[in-house]
């Protein structure tokens, strides 16, 4: 291998980094994102989809790794497929805004998996958590928002790469080992975004599959298994198989500010059970009508002001945003979501149950909601929005929200985090269940088994 391909660079970052070397917040924040991950993942479990995918793993066999809000232990890699789904499936999980990742949702499972099956320690699972978040931020970062244009969800296709990264990495690999699970996960790494053109689950799948890909690369690494040097900046490597052939790239990106600068501090929290790209119309759209007191009645027309990068994925094809088939289509349409919300005053999973899709009053209001592009959008630094409604009593009313709530920019407290965790605990379990977990998180790298914390998260 030589020295200067990327997937060697960060080999050589991934083999050096210990626990030690992460600076205090950083930390801090990645039990925060692992709090986060862990009460989404509890609200999953009482959906259908989180039932099915525990009844496919449960017929593929058992296993000795625990699964987060189950009583069911799993084989390794079906552990983690079924933890990232739980954690994904409500697209209510974190997002590493500039590289539009959802980093924690594959990085997590798998750091959890790995250090709970070979009984490592809270300090290793901490370790293996950052150390993905920070490979596949920067990998996103260089395409910024580019993968989405070409159809591929950059959470499961980057995703593969940081958890192959970590888990070479815990699996005590040089840099040479690291550097070839990369190449091996290119083989691996996918997430089409087809699903958006009919509601359909395979989304969900993505960071699991991610986390299975990843563990999968580096166990044939580890048996030496030859894998391409150059997998991102190759003639036919990631860059240049999966954007379009104008598309900005900067692969400096992908290794800049390693150890430095850490893009685990960058990640949004989501306030809201949908698409990243919708929070600051519904934001804009909450403060309106709450200033305004405005009824659906009231309004004529709305107008969202959005970044062209983000229309393909929340804004067409228009007739299937403007009548959701099921929540998850509900979830990527910005007609939907800011309807839903100037109607109920709120956005909260409750806005993506049944009775609401079928709302009438919702349903008309969202086909008054259009969209325009944006040429002052902080994308993909920033989710920026703004909605302008025109009133039926001839009024105009316009409210921005540059920086979406939660960005890195503008981040949620501590205490709104947990505030979240302990409300999606309490749709599906007791309080001291989440005071157990929320003590587990904070002392994590006190632990001296992973398993152990591990059984804790079941509930």
């Amino acid at each position: 291998m030589t020295s200067t391909s990327i997937a060697r660079t960060i080999g050589e970052f991934a083999a050096d980094l210990r626990f030690d070397d992460l600076p205090a917040d950083v930390v801090d924040r990645a039990k925060l994102l692992a709090l986060d991950s862990i009460g989404v993942a509890f609200a999953s479990s009482r959906y259908e989809f989180a039932k099915r995918a525990v009844a496919a793993a449960t017929s593929l066999g058992t296993g000795d790794v625990p699964v987060i809000a189950h009583p069911q232990r799993f084989g390794l890699r079906d552990a983690v497929l079924v933890d990232g789904i739980l954690v994904h499936g409500l697209d209510f999980d974190e997002t590493h805004v500039p590289s539009v990742v959802h980093t924690s949702a594959s990085a997590f499972p798998t750091a959890l998996g790995l250090s709970a099956h070979r009984h490592l320690s809270g300090r290793d699972l901490l370790l293996g958590h950052v150390l993905g978040i920070e490979v596949a931020a920067r990998l996103g970062r260089v395409a910024g928002g580019g993968f989405h244009q070409i159809g591929f969800h950059p959470t499961g296709l980057i995703g593969a790469f940081g958890s192959a990264a970590l888990a070479a990495r815990l699996d005590g690999q040089s840099a040479d080992g690291i550097a070839g699970a990369q190449g091996l996960v290119g083989s691996m790494a996918t997430g089409l975004l087809e699903f958006l053109e009919d509601g359909a689950w395979t989304k969900r799948m993505h960071p699991g599959w991610a986390g299975v890909s990843g563990i999968t690369a580096a166990a044939y690494s580890r048996q030496g298994f030859a894998a391409p040097d150059k997998v991102y900046e190759g003639r036919f490597g990631l860059f240049a198989t999966h954007l379009l052939p104008d598309a900005e790239r900067d692969l400096a990106l992908a290794t800049a500010g390693l150890g430095k600068d850490w893009a685990t501090l960058e990640v949004a929290v989501k306030p809201f059970p949908c698409c990243h790209f919708n929070h600051a119309f519904i934001d804009a759209a909450l403060t309106l009508g709450s200033e305004h007191g405005l009824r659906p009645d009231d309004i004529k027309s709305v107008r969202c002001l959005i970044s062209e990068g983000e229309v393909k994925t929340v804004c067409e094809p228009v007739q299937n945003k403007l009548a959701p088939r099921s929540d998850y289509d509900a979830k990527f349409s910005v007609q939907f979501c800011v309807a839903a919300a100037l109607t109920h005053g709120q956005f909260t999973l409750a806005e993506l149950e049944d009775d609401v899709l079928a709302d009438r009053e919702v349903l008309d209001l969202a086909s008054r909601v259009d969209y325009a592009t944006d040429p002052d959008s902080g994308f993909p630094r920033h989710y920026s929005g703004e909605v302008i409604i025109e009133t039926t009593d001839g009024r105009t009313l316009r409210h921005r929200e540059q920086i979406n709530r939660g960005s890195a920019d503008r981040p949620l407290t501590k205490d709104d985090v947990v505030t979240k965790f302990r409300d999606n605990m309490a749709l599906v379990s007791a309080g001291e269940v989440a005071d157990r977990v929320l003590d587990a998180v904070e002392t994590l790298d006190d632990c001296d088994d992973a398993a152990t914390f591990a059984d804790i998260v079941r509930g």
